[in-house]
């Protein structure tokens, strides 16, 4: 992989291990961020290139000479606009590793502007979401007709300090299903049904993961749901967060939470990654109630976002691809999760 591309966000937990992994594999991105004290030390160990800018004003001009970027810096809600802008304006791939439905949103939206820049766009470069949505379109090859579309995980990876504080800041948020086309919003805690993941039958709750935005996008498939176990505990206690939104929602609250966030370990040891495989789970139901399922299991969600994101950013600088707004599956199709370390391969089940 050529030295001309940039990881923005690499003081991160996951922009670290991309970082050092990218550096373990011989390639030299350019690091970068906003806090110069952490972006310059870690550069200086793995003895590679640094920028340090804010994501305020004339980003692009800090993009010379740099071809793609791998954004890994959050909450992406607020920082992946200003990114993608600069990164069309500067003729730059864009690729993040975001779970953020309305990210996804944002990120389709400028699909015409980069058709025009000749600039691939592409959100949800990791965990957040190449196993699910390589899961839908594989499920649309296996049974064309689908109508109905449901995705999910169950894994005991560990949570990194930045996932924690966007979880906090999505507290007292609905969780969230695309019902004939249409994104809806629908109370966290209603939707429960059982799942096999992969390691057996557990009840199960709808959340709002970024498939609800890029499943849509890749098959076109007009109702979709997105699904984690869930233990009727904690799916009691999801229904109490959402009704006490306007508490959760206080900055009183939020801000006593980061600090407990704050003084968090940055996110699990290898060791753990390695103990904490991910189990990927979907179903495609068509108009005649036909219904096949697929299972594949995966590398823990940390080290898959490494894998994925560096192999998906070789790809993108080795080979040409039209411009626009893309999804994983749609760029390297349904088999590409298949191809990760640490993956099997898509196990089918027809009912």
């Amino acid at each position: 992989m050529a030295s001309n591309w940039m990881i923005y966000g690499a003081n991160g937990y996951t922009g670290g291990l991309i970082a050092r992994e990218a550096k373990k594999r011989g390639l030299s991105p350019v690091l970068a961020g906003r806090s110069e004290t952490a972006i310059t030390s870690l550069a200086r160990e793995l003895e590679l290139e640094s920028r340090i800018f804010p994501l305020e004003h004339d980003i692009a001009k800090h993009l010379e000479g740099i071809r793609l970027v791998l954004h890994c810096a959050g909450p992406f809600r607020n920082t992946s606009a200003p990114m993608v802008s600069a990164c069309l304006s500067a003729g730059a791939h864009y690729l993040d590793i975001t779970g953020e439905i309305a990210v996804f949103e944002h990120t389709h939206a400028q699909h015409e502007k980069a058709v025009r820049q000749g600039v691939v766009l592409c959100s949800g470069a990791g965990f957040d979401v190449i196993p699910t949505d390589c899961t839908a379109l594989r499920l649309q090859e296996l049974m064309p007709d689908t109508e109905r579309l449901s995705l999910g995980f169950d894994t005991d990876s560990g949570v990194s300090r930045g996932t924690l504080k966007t979880m906090i800041d999505g507290l007292g948020g609905d969780s969230a299903i695309r019902q004939s086309g249409v994104l809806l919003p629908v109370p966290l805690g209603s939707q429960v049904r059982k799942i096999d993941f992969g390691r057996g039958l557990k009840t199960a709750m709808g959340i709002p993961w970024g498939d609800v935005s890029t499943a849509f996008h890749t098959t076109g498939i007009l109702d979709i749901s997105t699904w984690i176990p869930m233990s009727k505990a904690r799916i009691c206690a999801a229904r109490f967060a959402a009704a006490g939104r306007p508490i959760l929602n206080s900055r009183f609250v939020k801000s006593r939470l980061d600090r407990f966030a704050d003084r968090r370990k940055p996110g699990p040891d290898r060791e753990s990654r390695e103990r904490s495989p991910a189990f990927i789970w979907g179903e495609a139901v068509n108009a005649r109630g036909e219904a096949v399922t697929v299972r594949i299991r995966t590398a823990n969600t940390y080290d898959l976002t490494v894998w994925g994101a560096l192999e998906m950013s070789d790809r993108l600088l080795r080979q040409r691809f039209p411009g626009g707004s893309y999804t994983p599956a749609r760029l390297f199709g349904s088999s590409f999760i298949e191809q990760l370390p640490g993956s099997g391969l898509f196990e089918t089940e027809t009912i």
